[in-house]
């Protein structure tokens, strides 16, 4: 890890083809900020990329990286920190690839609590495939495919996270750089799991959850007297369906991390009696 590192080196040589205006641009800026001033560098920080908008994320910045298949991001990111725990591991999706067909292994990630940190880009919609519903898409939200809407409740990730036992939970909005890179930092500092999921708005195919909509709804939980450390006002929080919350909503900061349970450590030596012998088994264990 280096003091001098700036957030531009981790910008990669290749340019963003997200559409103008995306919000995956102040997402991934916000990413990149964080790690410079947690004070790792690129030679220490592997990015590991979902399907859709958000899976190019790992082209554009430089660092190791590896585009995983659909769904099935959180489970490379697992193996990665397991087998080099030295890494500083982030994982980034979309609310497509994390929370349909990659949900189940979003709930294992969260419950097992290794020491990484997932940033999933939320804009509500399939943007990649042409503008679909998502599960994070409103019950009337109409789109070509669902011309009166999916008439299903969204998927609340931050619930589901609560539920798992996550021991850190974060929302944030990608046009608030200074706020959005501040609680990315916190995730990454966090010793454990640290989720964050993003307001990214589409600008192509969600004419609903707009900038303008965010914010004027957002509730900054920095602006109130909110303890994140307390679970019972978390839970409140997050199951108020009328409020968009920016902030840690929740932190629990005794928590252990998976590696420490185990016992092991940078080399993976040290392994406890009955243990996997080495972090491709441990790997083999969960999946």
């Amino acid at each position: 890890m280096s003091s001098d590192v700036r957030f531009t080196d981790f910008k990669s040589d290749k340019q963003p083809t997200w559409c103008p205006g995306c919000g995956d641009f102040g997402t991934m800026n916000g990413m990149m900020k964080a790690l410079a001033e947690t004070g790792n560098d690129p030679d220490n920080t592997f990015v590991v990329a979902g399907i859709g908008c958000s899976g190019k994320i790992g082209t554009y910045m430089h660092s190791y990286a590896l585009h995983g298949v659909h769904g099935r991001a959180l489970p490379v990111g697992t193996g990665v920190k397991l087998a080099n725990p030295d890494l500083e591991v982030m994982v980034a999706g979309g609310d497509g690839d994390g929370y349909s067909i990659g949900a189940g292994h979003f709930v294992h990630a969260v419950r097992r609590n290794v020491d990484m940190t997932y940033v999933v880009m939320d804009n509500r919609i399939y943007g990649l495939t042409k503008g679909q519903a998502s599960p994070t898409s409103r019950e009337d939200f109409e789109t070509s495919t669902t011309p009166e809407g999916p008439k299903q409740p969204p998927v609340n990730p931050l619930a589901l996270a609560l539920s798992a036992g996550g021991s850190f939970i974060a929302q944030s909005f990608s046009t608030d750089a200074q706020r959005h890179t501040e609680i990315v930092q916190k995730a990454i500092e966090h010793d454990g799991f640290g989720f964050v999921n993003v307001f990214s708005p589409c600008v192509t195919f969600n004419d609903v959850d707009t900038y303008d909509y965010f914010r004027d709804s957002i509730v900054d939980l920095a602006d109130e007297d909110y303890d994140p450390t307390d679970r019972e006002a978390a839970k409140e929080r997050i199951l108020d369906a009328d409020k968009e919350y920016q902030g840690i909503l929740y932190q629990n900061e005794e928590s252990v991390p998976y590696s420490d349970l185990h016992g092991l450590d940078s080399n993976m030596a040290d392994i406890p009696d009955g243990a996997p012998e080495n972090a491709t088994d441990l790997v083999r264990e969960f999946y």
